[in-house]
């Protein structure tokens, strides 16, 4: 493959944002005002072992649970209603493993309440799936825990997406790899359908789907590619470019290599000595204090996101070190790393970006960031390169030292051609199988009546908002600047990763998007709050404090009196 194919110059992006595609219908319609969805009782639970027959799939166990606790994961208890809980098999197949054959299998559980609401939840699941996580609809780590789907009175469906655990082995296995991708949802979408409709008697009238970080390139994914099975996609902090954030996250690696050392015997802790958190604590304050004011309130919270982009410089607004680091200043090294890093990976021709900037943001200095850029670039990223998104897939020794030393070797300029090549046996590239096909064309989901919310956090170290951004302003573009009538999205100030950071991350969507859908309330504001047991919040900040998120491109702005704690007291303006 020809290098100029694998990405697209900076100076020809704004041409027609052609990374996205240009080929969208951008003809204006009216589209259908959605019926709202009616309840329905639940007729039969432990008899849809035998009752319920469906093509290549096993129904394992069926048993209703009374209302109470549902422990979601280690330590996580949700309450629930009453509800039938199903576990089942589909497609149960023998595929390629590592050194030979394994067994495969989309895994799937769903929980039906007794008392259903009428509406179907597709809970795509995060990271490299490979379990199925427990289907109560919950879409944000961050969010009240009795405000998941289930406990709305959703049909909730979960899987593993066609593998098991250990991932990313997987990714030998060229079926498992499109499962993983986007046919998982191809295959459980109509099985579940059917399975609601013998368990209550019709199918579901209204269906969403939603999910953070990887569940969010899933909910994009299938708002592209399945916009006729659904009416709601609610999309957190998506990897929708995900094999190119891995490739980011690698360089991130190898830029922070360059400054220290590296111990064989402990890889991780000599990354981290490369940048300590309260070095990134640092640029963080530094960042606030040149953007905190912009949207009128100095209250530690940057609303004006891109405002803050012209207004902070690294090189000038933070301190460069005389002599040794002392969490006070960083060296000029240390900075020109900070600079690769947040300006998005390259290739040696500067001019090529093979992923999105980073925006400079409040949340930089939280344990979720700090994470991320070490221990999750060294412990997933490297893994799911070279045996998932790499054609052919490259497997090396799975050790600390052996993910270090494949990240090493990754070439910007020859090795990341990987994730656009194809052969006989894989004959979809990753960056075909795992993003949406024409992102910016939702012609099907636009003129059904189908509606799309999208939230990213603007402290996410891992899928750049500004990627998502870039998305948005392509979508608004081949939709003559009325994308907002049928997809909107909400910039998190300092929200980490799907949650935490110095950030208003608790705040239910789901519930909006009903509206929206349903009702065609159009969801000009969510109502967003601190969480009180979020230990990184800085002292002075109220444990009651709310903030309206707006949809992009508006921020919230002080109305100059009133309780700077309230988000009454803020309004959605469009930054000059």
């Amino acid at each position: 493959m020809k290098t100029e194919n694998l990405w697209v110059p900076l100076a020809l992006a704004p041409l027609c944002i052609a990374l996205y595609g240009c080929n969208s219908d951008s003809s204006t319609k009216t589209a259908p005002q959605l019926e709202a969805a009616t309840p329905a009782s639940i007729i039969s639970c432990a008899t849809l072992t035998t009752e319920f027959n469906y093509a290549a799939t096993t129904i394992t166990s069926a048993e209703l649970i009374p209302a109470g606790d549902v422990e979601y994961a280690a330590g996580e208890i949700y309450p629930s209603p009453s509800h039938c809980l199903i576990k089942g098999l589909m497609n149960e197949r023998t595929g390629i493993g590592m050194g030979g054959y394994a067994d495969y299998a989309i895994g799937f559980e769903m929980r039906l309440p007794s008392d259903w609401n009428g509406r179907f939840y597709y809970q795509a699941n995060g990271g490299l799936d490979g379990s199925v996580q427990k289907a109560v609809g919950r879409f944000l780590i961050s969010e009240s825990k009795d405000s998941g789907a289930l406990n709305k009175g959703f049909a909730v469906i979960s899987s593993d997406t066609g593998h098991a655990s250990p991932a990313p082995l997987f990714g030998m296995d060229p079926q498992a790899r499109l499962d993983y991708g986007y046919n998982a949802v191809a295959e459980l979408t109509p099985m579940a359908k059917s399975l609601i409709e013998t368990a209550y008697g019709k199918q579901p009238d209204r269906s969403y789907f939603g999910g953070c970080s990887n569940g969010g390139r899933h909910t994009m994914v299938a708002a592209t590619r399945y916009a006729d099975l659904y009416d709601g996609f609610l999309v957190g902090n998506p990897g929708f470019n995900l094999p190119k954030a891995a490739v980011s996250q690698v360089y991130g690696i190898q830029q922070y290599s360059s400054l220290v050392n590296v111990d064989a015997d402990n890889v991780l802790t000599s990354l981290q000595s490369s940048f300590t958190q309260e070095e990134f604590a640092l640029v963080s304050s530094k960042v606030a204090q040149q953007c905190d004011a912009l949207d009128g309130a100095s209250d530690g919270m940057i609303q004006d996101t891109y405002g803050c982009q012209d207004a902070f410089d690294l090189a000038r607004d933070v301190p460069t070190c005389s002599a040794d680091r002392d969490g006070t200043c960083l060296t000029a090294a240390q900075k020109s790393v900070m600079t690769n890093i947040m300006s998005g990976p390259h290739n040696s021709n500067t001019d090529e970006a093979i992923y999105s900037d980073f925006p400079y943001d409040a949340g930089m200095g939280t344990s979720d960031y700090y994470g991320w850029e070490f221990f999750m670039a060294m412990m997933r990223d490297p893994g799911a390169l070279a045996f998932i998104f790499s054609t052919a897939p490259t497997p090396y020794d799975s050790s600390e030292l052996g993910s270090y030393e494949y990240v090493m070797s990754l070439d910007m300029d020859t090795d990341v051609e990987r994730i656009y090549n194809i052969n006989d046996t894989y004959t979809e590239s990753g960056m075909e199988f795992m993003t949406p096909p024409n992102p910016t064309d939702l012609t099907i989901l636009r003129d059904r009546g189908a509606k799309m919310m999208v939230v990213h956090g603007t402290s996410d170290a891992v899928f750049s908002p500004n990627d998502t951004v870039n998305w948005y302003k392509g979508l608004q573009d081949v939709n003559e600047s009325q994308a907002d009538e049928f997809a909107r999205l909400y910039l998190v100030p300092g929200m980490n990763h799907c949650g935490n950071g110095l950030a208003t991350d608790r705040f239910d969507m789901l519930d909006s998007l009903v509206e929206w859908v349903e009702q065609g309330q159009a969801p000009e504001s969510i109502k967003a709050a601190v969480r009180s047991e979020n230990t990184e919040l800085p002292a002075n900040w109220s444990k009651t404090r709310t903030r309206p998120l707006c949809p992009f491109p508006k921020v919230a702005t002080y109305s100059g009196t009133g309780d700077m704690e309230e988000a009454i007291n803020f309004t959605c303006v469009t930054p000059k």
